[in-house]
């Protein structure tokens, strides 16, 4: 199921929910009320006595959620003329497939190759089997390999956004936004060691100036 909307609603997808009332709704409070510390560093940290799948499986949902707002809000500058290829500066160039639908890469633009990846993201969190809201309910085996795809190809919607859109973001006064979001992503990411350090390899300099405000 596709999901570009049309290009004046500002959301590019539906939003992910989870459900009140549930564990994981409970979780994500908690993440909420630590990031309004302000130590980014200690809000991604494991809570005490909380299961590690879960709280990636919440902290997922929420980035998808703020990825989902923020490429909202730069759609109508990213469009098949402007950006005819996925890339995240001259150096990178993405090519989709899913494995599934489309087995052997395909070269597409980015806002098509964007959509692909969002609706893939969705439906793998709308999957009971991988991303179980239910209490009691256990992850898959797989469910580690499987967030750290998405992770890796959530980033890659960041480094499009900061390559190519980045003035765009500036001119609709988003930056400070989109900062304390990849912040977020990144020092998550790294706290459980989810994406190689070669899939981050377009932001470096930026996750290496970022990373050097907390030390």
């Amino acid at each position: 199921m596709s999901f570009l909307f049309s290009r004046s609603s500002k959301t590019f997808k539906p939003k992910k929910n989870i459900p009140e009332g549930s564990h994981q709704y409970e979780l994500l409070k908690h993440a909420e009320a630590t990031l309004g510390s302000g130590n980014l560093r200690q809000a991604v940290m494991l809570p005490e006595g909380e299961d590690l799948n879960e709280w990636i499986a919440v902290n997922t949902v929420d980035f998808f959620n703020q990825i989902n707002m923020l490429y909202g809000t730069i759609t109508e500058f990213c469009t098949e003329a402007s950006c005819s290829v996925m890339s995240a500066g001259p150096r990178y160039e993405y090519h989709w497939a899913d494995g599934t639908n489309i087995k052997k890469p395909i070269k597409c633009s980015a806002p098509k190759y964007i959509d692909y990846l969002m609706t893939w993201v969705q439906d793998q969190l709308d999957d009971e089997t991988l991303f179980p809201s239910k209490i009691g309910v256990p992850f898959p085996k797989n469910f580690m390999s499987v967030a750290k795809t998405i992770l890796k190809r959530l980033f890659r919607v960041y480094a499009h956004i900061y390559h190519q859109h980045f003035d765009s973001v500036m001119q609709l006064q988003e930056e400070a936004h989109l900062n304390t979001s990849f912040k977020h992503f990144i020092f998550f990411v790294q706290e459980f060691n989810l994406i190689d350090r070669r899939e981050l390899a377009p932001l470096q300099d930026l996750i290496e100036k970022l990373g050097s405000k907390d030390r």
